[in-house]
């Protein structure tokens, strides 16, 4: 059964925000001001990470060149958070694994538990259905 504290323990949302890097890919982040992801990275940024939008559209937000994949960004990737639904996160989750990413943040409602047992597997860092703009600011 699914449940927060199986996906998203403490110690690592507090790992991932704090130990694992500050370069973060967001998967879904695009000029669109109304979605959840463009507001999310713009506290991410007030927190001091680095941004970089993957979207096919591959736009400039935030001051940070787009990319339409994480294959194209062209530098290291710490964490990759997903803002995609759900049945297109796994890909997603893979990708990041792919690219040498340390972590992968799936989003409030962003749920795949194969996905996030395969990353897990992996090695990598995983939360899923959680927020990071929520989580930052309660650390202390």
């Amino acid at each position: 059964m699914y449940g927060d504290e199986t996906y998203a323990d403490d110690e690592t949302i507090r790992r991932i925000l704090t130990a694992t890097g500050d370069t973060w890919a967001v998967v879904g982040l695009s000029g669109n001001t109304s979605r959840a992801a463009y507001g999310v990275a713009a506290v991410l940024q007030r927190f001091g990470k680095r941004v970089i939008p993957v979207h096919p559209k591959a736009e400039t937000v935030h001051g940070e060149q787009g990319y339409a994949s994480l294959s194209e960004i062209p530098f290291p990737v710490d964490v990759v958070d997903v803002f995609v639904n759900s049945d297109l996160a796994g890909p997603v989750a893979d990708e990041a694994k792919a690219i040498g990413a340390k972590a992968v943040w799936f989003q409030l409602g962003v749920i795949d538990t194969a996905a996030y047992t395969r990353t897990r597997a992996a090695g990598l860092n995983m939360v899923m259905d959680r927020c990071p703009a929520i989580e930052i600011p309660l650390l202390p």
